[in-house]
């Protein structure tokens, strides 16, 4: 007798790999930014985080999140 497992996998998916990578990307740039002292670039890339966050957002709906599990190789 074998027991499928219902693994949400842990985020393992295109959407959620592009999304960390550019939000990653965005907290780079603004801590550097902020640094720096230039408040058009720190807030510019506050924008970039929500754009990362939509764009992962987007990704999932779309059938590239974990529901999907064609990019797992089953």
């Amino acid at each position: 007798m074998s027991f499928e497992s219902v693994d949400p996998g842990e985020g393992h998916s295109i959407a959620a790999w592009t999304a960390v990578t550019i939000m990653l990307l965005a907290i780079t740039i603004g801590t550097v930014a902020f640094f720096l002292v230039i408040p058009w670039l720190v807030w510019a890339s506050a924008g970039l985080l929500v754009v990362g966050l939509l764009v992962g957002w987007i990704l999932s709906k779309v059938g590239y999140g974990v529901a999907d599990s064609s990019h797992q190789g089953h």
